[in-house]
């Protein structure tokens, strides 16, 4: 037993890390631009370097406000048997399997709260707000979304008994999903029927940013989509082509300037009627192309 919670206290190799992410950008990158899934809008430099701005802010909240609570408590539940999975006694690859999938539906929870808690939601818009969807925008989280996301997290380790292991895999596999899966990359359309039965991909998350609100009201999910098909918010016959990104009322560029995206959780809301669209006649599990 004290062998199998040694291997759960440390974290992944820095380099493997590191590679992954690293690796999946430039795979993502490059493939984005050989096989673009929607048309772009807006400047791709002036978007990329407003993103990486929100990357950097944000990448500096999770390391301020974030890492010194999960790491320690992280450790703490693990050292001391605490939560759900720490009472089931299971083998180590099973704990940290279930860790993944329990986190993993627990931030599809939060995400719901993030679109329909009016004070949650000012904080997300800014990700929406993009009015093209890229791998760029998989980073674009306003800071104070971050920060009030920490007690969530907390809680996650603290009620499933997350080893350190298990969240730091958790987070790799999140970051390199959500690059994914935020992508303009267009897949072969037989593939991504298949993959995104599993996974969530570049059709089913850009669908989740329309502008039409009962297309933003599905997909949650971020690494697998069976939380999706279990609560019945599945939408795949959307037809990528027709999709406009972005949120209604903020369609104009010159709202959409770095201090002005910052500065939008803290100033009046934009209401907008959102548009409607007729669903192809398919079934909306069905992936249209």
């Amino acid at each position: 037993m004290s062998c199998r919670r040694d291997r759960l206290r440390g974290e992944l190799p820095g380099w493997l890390n590191a590679a992954l992410i690293v690796g999946t950008v430039a795979v993502v990158a490059a493939m984005e631009m050989r096989r673009p899934l929607r048309k772009e809008r807006d400047d791709k430099l002036r978007r990329n370097t407003r993103n990486a701005t929100f990357a950097v802010v944000a990448a500096a909240t999770v390391g301020l406000a974030e890492k010194p609570v999960v790491g320690p408590l992280a450790l703490r539940v693990h050292s001391k048997r605490l939560g759900l999975l720490k009472l089931l006694g299971l083998p180590a690859w099973a704990e940290v399997a279930l860790s993944v999938l329990l986190l993993d539906y627990t931030l599809f929870i939060w995400h719901v709260l993030t679109h329909k808690v009016p004070l949650l939601w000012r904080f997300h818009r800014p990700h929406h707000v993009d009015r093209d969807l890229d791998a760029s925008t998989a980073l674009r989280f306003h800071f104070g979304e971050l920060l009030l996301s920490v007690p969530w997290r907390a809680a996650q380790i603290r009620l499933i008994g997350v080893s350190p292991f298990a969240l730091a895999l958790w987070q790799t596999l999140t970051l390199v999903e959500i690059l994914f899966h935020h992508s303009n990359l267009r897949l072969p359309h037989r593939v991504e029927r298949r993959l995104c039965r599993v996974i969530v991909t570049p059709r089913m998350h850009g669908i989740h940013h329309s502008v039409v609100k009962e297309e933003t009201d599905s997909n949650w999910s971020t690494i697998f989509s069976w939380p999706d098909y279990l609560h019945g918010t599945i939408r795949l016959n959307v037809l990528q082509d027709s999709i406009d990104i972005g949120v209604a009322g903020y369609q104009d560029p010159e709202q959409l300037t770095l201090g002005r995206v910052l500065a939008m959780p803290f100033t009046p809301q934009e209401e907008a009627q959102a548009p409607k669209r007729e669903p192809l006649p398919v079934p909306p599990t069905v992936l249209a192309v």
